[in-house]
């Protein structure tokens, strides 16, 4: 019996996530059938993007068909919004056995690399040996991710961000669109590098860092 997979969330990362899904099962993929959304901001019987809303998002709902045998992607990302997202994981009941992963099958990822529950790998990303990959980590199409780093639970890495090797990054940090980080730094729990930023220094917690070479704009907001 083939596992039946919602996706929590909807239009932004959830649609993406679902297009990417589809396209998968005309490439062999066999993982798991999607079968929609639960989405607290449209009424069910919706359609985003051609995936039907089956049902709000809520903990009731949730524990209904997890108890029917589903399970989930938690598609909830936003610069300087994850911590409100990881409370609203905590509260609608998610556990990681709970979680569906996706790796798309044009994605390269090596042998070794370990991808915890809830992780999605879209299109084209490369993964190099040793990585590791944490608890509902989104890794957008065409990123690549160095050897021996490891993503923090929550975090988002976009398109075509280039992640070096050794890497450290925290709880719900986020790298921007087409960014770069060099080598053996760390970024910080909720720490942010915008979009086309080379990062040469580590990042602190809750810090944002923009431009090239990349330099401190602000903390993050709560």
């Amino acid at each position: 019996m083939t596992q039946k997979v919602l996706i929590i969330g909807g239009k932004g990362s959830g649609t993406v996530i679902a297009q990417a899904i589809y396209d998968a099962k005309t490439r062999g993929f066999k993982d798991f059938e999607l079968v929609g959304f639960l989405n607290d901001r449209a009424e069910s019987g919706d359609i985003l993007d051609g995936v039907p809303v089956i049902a709000k998002q809520s903990k009731e709902n949730i524990q209904h068909f997890w108890e029917k045998g589903y399970k989930f992607i938690f598609s909830l990302h936003r610069t300087d919004g994850e911590k409100a997202f990881i409370k609203l994981f905590n509260e609608l009941g998610l556990k990681s056995d709970m979680l569906a992963t996706f790796v798309h099958p044009t994605a390269y990822v090596a042998p070794n690399v370990v991808i915890e529950a809830g992780a999605v790998v879209m299109p084209y990303v490369m993964i190099s040996s040793g990585a590791k990959i944490k608890l509902n980590t989104l890794i957008m199409t065409g990123a690549t991710i160095g050897h021996n780093t490891t993503t923090g639970e929550y975090s988002h890495i976009a398109s075509q961000a280039v992640v070096g090797a050794y890497i450290e990054m925290g709880i719900g940090s986020h790298i921007g669109l087409n960014a770069t980080v060099r080598e053996y730094l760390t970024i910080g729990n909720f720490g942010t590098l915008g979009m086309g930023a080379v990062l040469t220094k580590n990042i602190g917690d809750e810090e944002v860092w923009v431009g090239n070479p990349a330099k401190l704009l602000r903390k993050a907001k709560e």
